[in-house]
Parts: structure tokens; C-alpha cells; sequence
């Protein structure tokens, strides 16, 4: 029985030491050297200072900017990258059917005449996405070039360079990054 327990207590340490240090300090390093960027959680610097991540949705609600789709991640507005989750509200859901609704009254008061993306008025599955479809950018050109000195034209512009197109040409859809696009916009397109 003694020789059992020092070999499990041996095995345990021995394991604990391969699986719980060796192994995360191994992968942590090959990702560091293979892909640093998204190691390091994709961060987006402007000016040296980290303003977001590539990854991780934020709330603009200014009318000069490009708004992210919404959030149910966390308390109030969401975008709480802590509290990562959707909404778990089904179709039928009174006050999911309520929010949405309300959204797209908004939103086609905004742009009439126009039928509102749906990307604009439903959550994602993380609450935290943050890319929104082309026609969810292009909806909001009016709004964002009455704000800044750009034409419609040249935020269509902004809004192809910032397009990404499906991943190997066929997964997904595409998308724009909300904030590339608005940073994009705040150097190039100052508000008035």
C-alpha cells in the first residue's frame, strides 16, 4: 500500500508538472512566436495607445459613427467582455419581439424607405461581435455623412476598403469591423 500512495503522489506531481506548467508555457510560447497578434487578443492601438480589439464589439452611439450591432453581454448597453453570452430570448419572447420592434421603428425613421438590416437589431451569439454586414453600413451612410465632412460616396468607399470577404472564399459572410471602420473615419473624415 505505501508503494501505491508514493506512486500516485509521484505520478500526480510528475503530471501536474507536464500538464499544468509545461504544457500551457509550450503552447503559450508557440503561439507568441506563431501567430503574436491574436495571441495577444488582436489589440488595436491608435496613437500607442490600445483603444479595443479586432474581435471584441464595442458600443459607438455618436451619430458621426458607424454603430456596432446590439448587445446583450452584460448589464445595461452590453459589450461587457466579461459577461460574454447572448440574450437566450427565443422568437416568441415578448420582450425580445418588443426591443426589436422599437430598433427597427428607430432605424427606419433614420433611413425611410429602407428595410433596416437585420444585423442592426438582433444580438449575436456572444453579444460581442464586432463586424456588422455591408448593407448594415451602408444603411447608416446618411446619418454618418450628415456628422462628418465626407460625401456618401466616399464612406461607400471606406466601407469596400474595410469589407473582408468570405474566410477561404467560402465560410461566412462577408463583414466590416465597426471599429477599423470608425477609426478609419475619425482620421480621414474629421467631424464638423
Amino acid at each position: 500500500m505505501k508503494k501505491n500512495l508514493i506512486t500516485a503522489v509521484l505520478f500526480t506531481v510528475v503530471t501536474t508538472i507536464i500538464f499544468g506548467v509545461l504544457y500551457p508555457f509550450a503552447v503559450t510560447g508557440l503561439a507568441q512566436l506563431i501567430f503574436p497578434g491574436k495571441a495577444n487578443g488582436q489589440l488595436i492601438q491608435k496613437d500607442g495607445k490600445v483603444v479595443g480589439s479586432a474581435i471584441i464589439g464595442q458600443a459607438f452611439t455618436g451619430p458621426g459613427y458607424f454603430h456596432s450591432r446590439p448587445s446583450a453581454a452584460g448589464a445595461g448597453n452590453g459589450y461587457d467582455p466579461t459577461a460574454s453570452a447572448g440574450s437566450n430570448l427565443g422568437p416568441t419572447n415578448h420582450v425580445l419581439s418588443d426591443r426589436v420592434k422599437g430598433d427597427v421603428e428607430r432605424l427606419a425613421k433614420e433611413n425611410p424607405g429602407t428595410a433596416v438590416p437585420i444585423d442592426l437589431v438582433t444580438t449575436s451569439g456572444s453579444g460581442l461581435d464586432p463586424d456588422i454586414s455591408p448593407a448594415a453600413a451602408d444603411f447608416q451612410v446618411a446619418r454618418v455623412s450628415t456628422e462628418r465632412t465626407a460625401s456618401p460616396a466616399e464612406l461607400r468607399a471606406l466601407i469596400a476598403k474595410h469589407t473582408l470577404a468570405r474566410q477561404w472564399g467560402f465560410l461566412g459572410e462577408p463583414r466590416v469591423n465597426v471599429l477599423e471602420l470608425n477609426l478609419e473615419l475619425d482620421s480621414s473624415y474629421p467631424k464638423h
